[in-house]
């Protein structure tokens, strides 16, 4: 019978691929917070564009006003 050859697994061994697995579970993790972190910033950027036109729009509607309080 023919035996695989079967990788010797030691403590400095087991350490290395512990910290790879943990280095990869903190990547998995950072790709998480980075993606949810970027839906928020669109958030806040739809709302500070609607906050713009908001502005926009009071002050031509007081332009308006005032336009048409001058007129006969």
């Amino acid at each position: 019978m023919a035996h695989e050859p079967r990788s010797f697994l030691c403590a400095p061994g087991l350490r290395i691929e512990n910290q790879e697995r943990m280095t990869q579970l903190q990547f998995t993790q950072l790709n998480q917070a980075l993606v949810k972190i970027e839906g928020m910033m669109e958030r806040l950027e739809k709302r500070l564009w609607l906050t713009v036109y908001g502005v926009v729009a009071v002050i031509l509607a007081q332009a308006v006003q005032s336009i048409l309080r001058h007129l006969p």
